[in-house]
């Protein structure tokens, strides 16, 4: 079992290899979640994770005979890239077997820092049987990603570096896909601060340790956004560690984590991927749990694909009012799109997109159903465009996107918004 003593030594042996990254208090998400948040900025190691903490301490453990046989992972990403960094750094061959469906900028920056990549397997798990299938074919030495020691002791350093920065905390929200995050900070700040609270959350699709901490079966989902936590099957060891040391484990929804990358981006200025934010979602979620504590979260990395950030970015806007979309119906007639944009135009808000349906419509004939989406202030914004419409004899009705992230009617019971909180 791993002690404070192993990880200790985990942070003699990365000291220098790695960034000890800042851990800073967010005033303005301690005012939104109404808890005292304290971010620690993982997204800032070279590799844009906390994983090259374990895979530096594992890959220095190893033999002169085992590094000379060179090593082999299965990731989604981040710790493929921990490993082919600093194995290329100490001269060590280095291939990495990821799905089919990583990211295209953590494929990329794996291969750039001189691994073998091997994209093969619909999921986490397949990759996994794949690589031990090579390993033994091969003669590589397999560098796990989350159910090792060594890596276990090596992410297990965040949790000294957060307590020797504010001892003063209470608790502690860490994501969890394999575990090895999680148990090693909750053996770190379990042994230096026996009373301090260590909280695990996990994708509402993937909640293997959830079920296995209530003795239920987990069900399975779709893929997920957070897919640097999307494992299945948690380690053997970082299980009963959690077991052990972790009090609670938490749900949270896709647009729970879309919400809290939109903030983070916004307020803290820092880029994470879905993974990196489900701890400030779980904060989002159950503020009850949080309310008046001093919470350190672990943003754990910054790997995200443009792409997908910019489409998380444009729904934030929508579930914040500040992008809207609006139905109008009127009569198909000249001059009445010019009424609804001049009656638009005289409230302060662009228009982005215009959309006529004629065909595809349930009115009927000789009236039309015009799709407009609109940027706008807030969603009071919305609410007051929508009666200036039907002020002017339109019909109209806005749309804002659910918990599920489906488009559902914005009426007037529009759900609760808690200060600074753009709604789900």
């Amino acid at each position: 079992m791993i002690d404070l003593n192993h990880i200790r030594a985990a942070a003699r042996a990365i000291e220098g290899k790695v960034v000890r990254t800042p851990f800073l208090k967010s005033v303005t998400l301690s005012e939104i979640t109404g808890a005292e948040v304290y971010l620690k900025f993982e997204n800032q190691q070279f590799t844009a994770s906390f994983k090259e903490r374990g895979a530096i301490n594992k890959l220095v453990s190893l033999t002169p005979s085992e590094r000379k046989r060179g090593v082999i992972a299965w990731s989604a990403g981040n710790h493929a890239q921990g490993v082919a960094c600093h194995a290329a750094r100490l001269g060590i061959p280095s291939v990495i077997v990821m799905p089919f469906h990583t990211p295209f900028v953590k494929v990329e920056h794996t291969r750039d820092h001189g691994a073998e990549v091997i994209l093969d397997g619909k999921g986490f798990e397949e990759a996994k049987q794949i690589a031990l299938r090579l390993a033994e074919t091969r003669g590589l030495v397999v560098v796990h990603p989350y159910d090792d020691e060594k890596i276990i002791a090596g992410q297990g350093t965040i949790g000294l570096e957060m307590l020797e920065t504010h001892p003063e905390l209470e608790t502690l929200v860490i994501a969890i896909g394999g575990g090895g995050l999680l148990s090693g900070i909750s053996v770190a700040a379990k042994s230096l601060k026996p009373s301090i609270e260590v909280v695990g959350v996990e994708a509402r699709r993937f909640p293997g340790l959830y079920c296995a901490m209530r003795g239920t079966k987990p069900e399975f989902g779709p893929p997920t956004i957070a897919d640097g936590i999307a494992v299945k099957e948690p380690g053997v060891l970082t299980k009963e560690i959690v077991l052990k040391h972790v009090s609670d484990i938490v749900l949270v929804d896709e647009g729970d984590i879309e919400q809290a990358i939109v903030l983070l981006l916004e307020i803290e200025k820092t880029v994470v991927e879905g993974a990196g934010a489900v701890s400030l979602a779980a904060l989002l979620r159950y503020p009850p749990m949080f309310k008046g504590k001093k919470v350190g979260l672990v943003l754990s990395g910054g790997n995200i694909d443009p792409l997908m950030l910019a489409e998380i970015v444009q729904r934030g806007m929508v579930r914040a009012g500040r992008l809207a979309q609006v139905k109008v119906e009127a009569r198909d007639l000249p001059g009445s799109l010019a009424e609804i944009t001049a009656c638009i135009a005289e409230h302060n808000a662009n228009i982005e997109e215009v959309h006529h349906h004629r065909a595809f419509t349930h009115l009927s004939a000789q009236n039309v159903e015009i799709d407009l989406v609109i940027k706008t202030r807030n969603q009071d914004h919305v609410d007051e465009i929508v009666k200036a419409l039907d002020n002017c004899g339109f019909t109209a009705k806005a749309y804002h996107l659910n918990e599920s992230g489906d488009p559902t009617p914005l009426a007037s019971n529009r759900p609760f918004q808690r200060k600074g909180i753009p709604p789900t």
